[in-house]
């Protein structure tokens, strides 16, 4: 265990980890199970999720960041359609939408309306697109991780273990 992570933020991360593997080798399904919380209540299980989510979106706007050069150079946030033409966010699917406003709330720094966006999808959104916000995160943590280390620059080592393993 690393020794600034108390032992929850440790299984998070071990657990997050197990998901990348998953979903780097195209198993959804798999990166699902590894994430979803099956013990606890059913606040603690939204509690985990929440927590989870912070983490992949803090380390996916810790490698937007990198890749913006610390903010001088910009880093678009583009958003498809199931056709593939770019839309606005507005006009995303609501986990899209949702994942692309926590992402730049985080880049700029402001993680109470990251955690506010993440806390409104858990208390409204259907677990479906619950799943489809997860499902997102870890892809964006694989591409922005692949991106990253392909220029050289720096990924939380628990990051690239997942996706160089």
């Amino acid at each position: 265990m690393t020794p600034d992570r108390s032992e929850d933020e440790q299984r998070l991360v071990e657990k997050a980890q197990r998901a990348l593997v998953a979903i780097s080798l195209g198993e959804d399904g798999g990166a699902l199970e590894e994430i979803t919380p099956s013990e606890g209540g059913p606040d603690a299980r939204a509690e985990e999720t929440k927590a989870l989510m912070m983490l992949l979106f803090g380390e996916c706007s810790a490698m937007v960041s990198t890749l913006g050069d610390g903010g001088t150079a910009p880093v678009k946030v583009q958003v498809f359609d199931e056709a593939g033409e770019e839309v606005s966010i507005d006009q995303a699917d609501p986990p899209v939408r949702t994942a692309v406003r926590t992402l730049l709330a985080q880049v700029h720094g402001n993680s109470t309306a990251a955690r506010e966006q993440v806390e409104i999808a858990l208390a409204s959104a259907a677990p479906d697109e619950v799943e489809s916000l997860l499902l997102q995160a870890l892809r964006w943590t694989i591409r922005l991780s692949a991106e990253c280390l392909e220029r050289d620059l720096p990924v939380a080592p628990w990051i690239s273990d997942a996706v160089s393993g």
